[in-house]
Order: structure tokens, then C-alpha cells, then sequence
């Protein structure tokens, strides 16, 4: 059994109730139910905003070409030209610009990649024809594209205010009492950032009582049903998050609201990116980051070829096991996926519990007298933990992310740490950023969860790659589990 701990264990208590842990307390279902993620769902809408800037930037190239159209050559260029565009900008994301950005603020990001493509385009006829073109030509179509695409994204952009001023999109204030109240108050006053909120999700402030609708003008909400109730009543497309809450940021998500996080000094973005002052940044959803299915593809091109060569390894373990405590040579337990989602994780069997409450219920099984000498050296050197290889293959883990837990635990733990359920946005993993850290066997559970949130908020795919190294270095001096 594998200790993913805390000091003091929880009692046993009541299965999360929905206000609990604003409802992400119950990521992880009850038995005889369904293994999905029970949160009402909105699917995304379709982001209508991308094809005017495409066909933009199509515009801007097909109008600079205009002046390059004397060579045969030039006309042949024009398909290459768009596409390195089209990916140049898309990649920097131009296509999805924060709501509220300038066409200025978008000018160097713009200029600089126009320049990037009809420089490689001058490059590539002065390397195949004879007729080259000239720096003047060059410049005035380059001229000519930013030109294009700087007006028509100002009177684009001009346009989308003015729709955000007649349309504003409902949206719920997630922070304290006052500090939400006073950016409501802005956002009312400024309706040309088209943001109109409808309630307040959070706590009053210390001493205080919750304001009615009639004080202040917003309800305060503060169970996940009053969420659910002001989500459907009131159409809400955004959230917008004055506090960080990762178990908040991802039900808002699944309800298919836009998630925004307002009022950071050290956020990245232009000037123009504010909502009245108020430093304005998308919190992205994690399916919708660059490169998670290389995540999977690490995960397979490490574990197959691991579990191979770890072959010869798993067949003695699994002698030692055998001889030692008979029959029964690997463990089975339930734990608790990405979200929610229950799976059988493998282990070679350590220590056989006598039944199976004790199994899924009791916290720590460190120097029970029942562990025989090799179930004591599988455990401290992490042995145990090679079977697991397979579920990184079958797809219920990663190599890399949060530890799983029981769904008895689970179910505790999002009651007592907030953000805890949230640690199930991502695959779980074999290893992770709290373990690398020393945060295994009977440490703190508050302090795991934000070593794991902090993980899934700013996961690349080179931190689980010097997660991996880390691990496998600490591997040189095992201190069990």
C-alpha cells in the first residue's frame, strides 16, 4: 500500500455534499456509479473571431503581392508566403488576442512576423531565379501588408467593442466581498469592456455578513447549487477571478465559461490587456495548452521500452514476493484519475491487509510487523511501484503528475484542503513535482497539493522531463515510500 499521507489522518466521515469544496469535492464518484466527472456542462462556443483575422492577413498579403506583380515568379510565392503567416501568427496566438487589446499593442508582434515571411520569400527567389527583388520592391510590400492588416484589425477591433458595449457578457466575480464589489462597480461603470456581472462567488469579509442583493446590488454566492442556479438564470460566459482558486477556475471550466485572472502584478501580456486598470490574463484551460499530446507520447516512448528493459527486475521482485509471502504476488487497489475517473493501479503486494476496509481505509502501513524482509526492501527502494509502468501505457497515468489516492481519501482530503479535488485537472503520474521535493510517505497533504497545483498551472513538457531526471537521480538514495 502506498502512503500518500499526512500526519494526522482524517476520520472517517460522510461522502463531500455539493456546497463542499464549491463542489469539486466529489470529483472522485461513490461505487456503483458512474466514473465520469458529475458537473453540469456547457460545451464551448465556437470562436466566430478567428476567420476575420485570417482572411486579414490573407488580405494583406494578396494586397502587397500587387506590387511585386511585374515578375512571374512572385505569383507562385503567394501560397508559401500566407501559410508561414497564418502559422507565424498563429503560433505567437494573434488570432486569439485578449479582449480588450489594442490594434497597437498588437503592431510589433504583427510587423515583426510580416518581416520573417517576406524575408524569406526575397531569400528564396534571389536563391532559384535570376530576377531577385529589389530592397525597394521588398519594402514597399512589406509596407503594404502591415499597413492592410493594422487598419483592418483596428476597425475589427473597433467593431468588437462595440458589440461588447451593446451585448456585455454576463459574468460572476470570484474574491473577497469588497475587493469583488469594487471591480463589479468598475466593469458597470465601463460598459465598453463588455463585462456585466451578475453575482459575486466567495466569503464576506471577516466580521461581516453576507450582503444581500438589495445592499449591494449583487447576491453573494457561496455553494456550488447557488453557482449552478446563477450559471443557468443568467446565461454566465466568464468568470473572472480576483483570488487564485484552482478548484473554482476548473468547475467554472467545465460549466463552459470563459475564466479570466484580474488584479496580478506579474502578469504577461501588452499594456493594453487591463479592464479599467485592472490587470486582465486568460486562465487557459489545460486541454487546450500546446503540446499536452506529447505528454502521452513521452509517456509511451519512456515507459514501453522501461518496462521491457525492467523485465528481468519485475520477474525477481515478483519471485521475492512469492517466496516470501505466498501466493498473491501483485496488489490491486482502486484510486482516483484524472478527473475523477476510478482505475486499478498495480503494485507488487508489500503487505497483505486483512481485509479489504483496511485496504482502502487505513493511512500508513510503515513498520507494521506483518511486512516480511522483502516487502520492507521492495517498498524502500520503490520497487513496489514497477507494475505501475503498465497503467502509464493502458493510459490511466503518466509518467509525470499528481499521485493517486484512494477515493476514501480523496473524498477526506478535498474536504479539509481547498484545492486539493483540483490536483485531478491532470493525468496522475508515477512521479511528480511534490515527490521530487521530498513530499512522499507521511508528509503534508497541504503541502502536496500545492506543489500539484502549482505543477498543472505551469506544466511544459520539459518540466516532466526534469522531473524525470530528478526522480531518477533521487532514485540513487531511496528512502521508501
Amino acid at each position: 500500500m502506498t502512503t500518500e499521507s499526512t500526519s494526522v489522518p482524517p476520520s472517517p466521515g460522510p461522502w463531500p455534499t455539493a456546497g463542499q469544496a464549491f463542489g469539486l469535492a466529489s470529483l472522485a464518484p461513490r461505487r456503483g456509479t458512474t466514473d465520469r466527472l458529475t458537473l453540469p456542462h456547457r460545451p464551448a462556443r465556437p470562436r466566430s473571431g478567428v476567420l476575420p483575422l485570417v482572411a486579414v492577413d490573407c488580405l494583406a498579403v494578396f494586397s502587397a503581392a500587387t506590387l511585386l506583380s511585374t515578375a512571374h515568379h512572385d505569383a507562385r510565392l503567394l501560397l508559401p508566403i500566407v501559410a508561414l503567416v497564418l502559422v507565424l501568427d498563429g503560433h505567437a496566438g494573434l488570432y486569439r488576442p485578449a479582449p480588450h487589446t489594442r490594434a497597437l499593442d498588437e503592431l510589433p508582434a504583427l510587423a515583426s512576423r510580416a518581416g520573417v515571411a517576406w524575408c524569406l520569400a526575397a531569400a528564396t527567389v534571389a536563391a532559384y531565379s535570376p530576377a531577385a527583388i529589389g530592397p525597394l520592391r521588398l519594402l514597399a510590400a512589406y509596407t503594404a501588408h502591415v499597413g492592410v492588416v493594422s487598419l483592418v484589425r483596428s476597425l475589427l477591433i473597433t467593431r468588437r467593442r462595440r458589440i461588447a458595449r451593446a451585448h456585455p457578457r454576463s459574468a460572476l466575480v470570484v474574491g473577497g466581498a469588497g475587493a469583488a464589489r469594487r471591480f463589479a462597480s468598475a466593469a458597470v461603470q465601463h460598459p465598453e469592456y463588455g463585462v456585466r456581472p451578475v453575482g459575486i462567488v466567495g466569503v464576506p469579509e471577516q466580521g461581516g455578513a453576507p450582503r444581500s442583493a438589495g445592499e449591494s446590488g449583487l447576491p453573494v454566492l457561496t455553494t456550488t447549487e447557488e453557482i449552478h442556479r446563477a450559471v443557468i438564470q443568467n446565461t454566465v460566459r466568464d468568470a473572472v477571478f480576483l483570488d487564485d482558486d484552482p478548484g473554482l477556475v476548473t468547475l467554472f471550466q467545465h460549466y463552459g465559461c470563459t475564466t479570466w485572472r484580474v488584479g496580478g502584478r506579474h502578469q504577461d501580456g501588452p499594456m493594453g490587456a487591463h479592464m479599467w486598470g485592472y490587470a486582465w490574463q486568460r486562465v487557459v484551460p489545460l486541454g487546450e495548452r500546446r503540446g499536452l499530446p506529447a505528454k502521452r507520447a513521452l509517456d509511451i516512448a519512456l515507459a514501453a521500452p522501461a518496462l521491457a528493459v525492467a523485465l528481468p527486475v519485475l520477474l525477481l521482485c515478483a519471485l521475492a514476493v512469492r517466496l516470501a509471502d505466498g501466493p498473491g504476488v501483485l496488489f490491486r487497489q482502486e484510486r482516483v484519475g484524472q478527473h475523477g475517473r476510478h482505475f486499478t493501479l498495480l503494485k507488487f503486494r508489500t503487505l497483505r491487509p486483512s481485509d479489504d476496509t483496511e485496504s482502502a481505509t487505513r493511512w500508513n502501513v510503515a513498520g507494521d510487523r506483518r511486512m516480511s524482509a522483502a516487502g520492507n526492501f521492495l517498498r524502500k527502494t520503490s520497487l513496489d511501484e514497477l507494475p505501475q509502468l503498465w497503467n502509464v501505457l493502458r493510459g490511466d497515468m503518466s509518467l509525470v503528475g499528481p499521485r493517486p489516492e484512494r477515493p476514501y481519501f480523496v473524498a477526506q482530503f478535498s474536504k479539509i484542503h481547498a484545492g486539493y479535488a483540483a490536483r485531478h485537472r491532470m493525468p496522475v503520474g508515477l512521479t511528480g513535482l511534490a515527490q521530487v521535493h521530498g513530499l512522499r510517505g507521511d508528509t503534508s497533504i497541504e503541502d502536496r497539493c500545492r506543489f500539484d497545483n502549482h505543477y498543472i498551472d505551469h506544466w511544459s513538457l520539459w518540466q516532466d522531463v526534469c522531473i524525470l531526471l530528478r526522480t531518477a537521480a533521487g532514485l540513487v538514495r531511496p528512502t521508501g515510500s
